[in-house]
């Protein structure tokens, strides 16, 4: 049996440490004059009570090291787990969601998928939409914290390609893990505090500079606005929003390497210069098909094509107008664009680039090799070749990737939604990007009227694609808990 006593002392900080943070938007709506701070002091007592008595459950004297069986049950029951209880204020509150809705508000929350549940946010009490933004900032930082401790050593997706760029063992970044965390914590809250600063000078207001900060930095999503950053008709606003949404989706370990000195490294990387190809690349497209269909002239048109690229493949879901009204190709290019995802390391979903990149490579080696029967030629990613592992391991993610997507949106379908809705709907989910396409779950509509079958399979959907699909699925196989 797997020893459950390190896994709920684990479970039982997190959640101590949620429940602390519910007091922010307590204090926020105590300040406002509204009734709901109550609400979150009652929710942060539960969940600090439930989480110190996991704590003193599962504690040792001992420094214990997690096996695999135990990282794959601890990564996956996190998210369960926490969202459970950051669904409660979104229950109790104002809002008063149903617990299918509460659920997925907070899994979308903590997953930095960004979909939502909750109209009319104008006129919503300042608690709940700072809470809404920091569980994307919460959710964030432990992505990333997940994304180079824990998917390295479980060897998922080609993941355990970087595991040189996240062991201390391998290229001694800083000594102790523990301080490669720190830096990579202090970065995130510099990288935060700096696009408050610069939304603030922009026009926001300093409550929205900060939620949008948290929404953005964490490629999140989450506004304060039924109408998103569309909201302050800003130029300034839309490429400052472009410049931090890009800075979410590039890999925080370089971030360490570059504030050591190192900024080479940022640049040099060539999942980087991948991602930063490939934004150009679709903005040039999307700007073309807006002045050919004359939508847009210009600078308008630019800017337009720039903001929705980087927010769809940074995951980051922020929307500034309707591109659903733009034309069949526009519908077809964003629909790609919600599978790709950015940076390894970062707080983006979907699929990653560096998986493009290896699978492109493993496409020209196979062309060469039916050219040249007798040659030799390996697969290469930045320049040096990799095994055969890494490769086999990026095909089986892809294809289970793109599997899950069909199923979801099969499922979808079959429960009387249209073919757009089903399919965009689970590849937002699945991706973690957030709005989808059509009159339903459009950038200008949200989820809300989805049945709860389909938000409980959206919200399966939004924790298995954070959690890179097998660390999931690996719990539902028998031989998992087997000794």
């Amino acid at each position: 049996m797997i020893d459950l006593r390190p896994i709920a002392a684990v479970l039982g900080v997190l959640l101590a440490i949620l429940g602390t943070t519910m007091m922010i938007p307590a204090l926020v709506d105590l300040v406002a004059g509204q009734p709901d701070f109550v609400v979150y002091v009652a929710a942060s007592a539960v969940t600090m009570f439930v989480g110190f008595s996991l704590w003193l459950a599962g504690r040792s004297s001992e420094v214990e090291r997690l096996d695999l069986r135990q990282a794959f049950l601890l990564t996956a029951a996190s998210w369960v787990v926490l969202s459970a209880f950051a669904s409660i204020p979104f229950m109790w509150s104002q809002t008063q969601l149903p617990f299918a809705d509460a659920y997925f508000e907070a899994m979308s929350g903590l997953t930095t998928t960004g979909a939502t549940v909750i109209s009319n946010l104008d006129t919503r009490p300042p608690g709940i939409l700072i809470w809404r933004a920091f569980l994307h900032w919460y959710g964030g930082i432990g992505i990333i914290v997940f994304a180079i401790a824990f998917l390295p050593m479980l060897q998922i997706g080609g993941m355990q390609l970087f595991r040189a760029e996240s062991s201390d063992k391998s290229e001694k970044l800083l000594p102790r893990a523990a301080q490669m965390a720190k830096s990579i914590l202090g970065t995130y809250l510099v990288l935060s505090l700096a696009c408050a600063i610069v939304y603030a000078m922009c026009g926001m207001s300093i409550f929205d500079a900060v939620a949008h900060a948290m929404a953005t930095i964490s490629t999140g999503g989450f506004s304060t606005h039924d109408a998103s950053i569309g909201y302050f008709h800003s130029a300034a606003i839309d490429y400052a929003a472009v410049v931090f949404m890009i800075a979410g989706s590039l890999p925080f370990v370089l971030y360490v390497r570059v504030l050591a000195g190192d900024f080479s490294r940022l640049v040099a990387n060539t999942e980087v210069r991948l991602f930063l190809a490939l934004v150009l690349l679709f903005t040039l497209i999307s700007f073309i098909e807006q002045v050919r269909g004359n939508i847009a002239q210009g600078e308008t048109a630019l800017r337009y094509a720039l903001f929705n690229v980087v927010s769809i493949m940074s995951t980051t879901g922020f929307v500034t107008v309707d591109f659903t009204h733009w034309g069949t190709p526009t519908d077809t290019l964003y629909f790609i664009l919600l599978f790709l995802g950015a940076c390894t390391g970062s707080t983006a979903g979907g699929l990653k680039t560096f998986r493009l990149a290896i699978v492109g490579s493993a496409l020209v080696q196979h062309l060469k090799r039916i050219v040249y029967p007798n040659g030799v030629f390996p697969v290469r990613y930045g320049g040096a070749p990799i095994g055969d592992d890494v490769v086999a391991s990026v095909l089986s993610f892809i294809f289970l990737y793109l599997g899950t997507f069909a199923v979801l949106a099969l499922v979808i379908n079959a429960l009387g939604f249209d073919m757009v809705t089903a399919f965009s709907a689970s590849v937002t989910a699945v991706a973690n990007v957030g709005p989808g396409l059509g009159p339903v779950i459009g950038p200008a509509t949200n989820f809300v009227a989805l049945p709860d079958s389909v938000i409980w399979i959206l919200s399966f959907g939004m924790l298995m694609g954070r959690l890179e699909l097998f660390t999931v699925l690996v719990l539902f196989l028998p031989r998992f808990w087997m000794r």
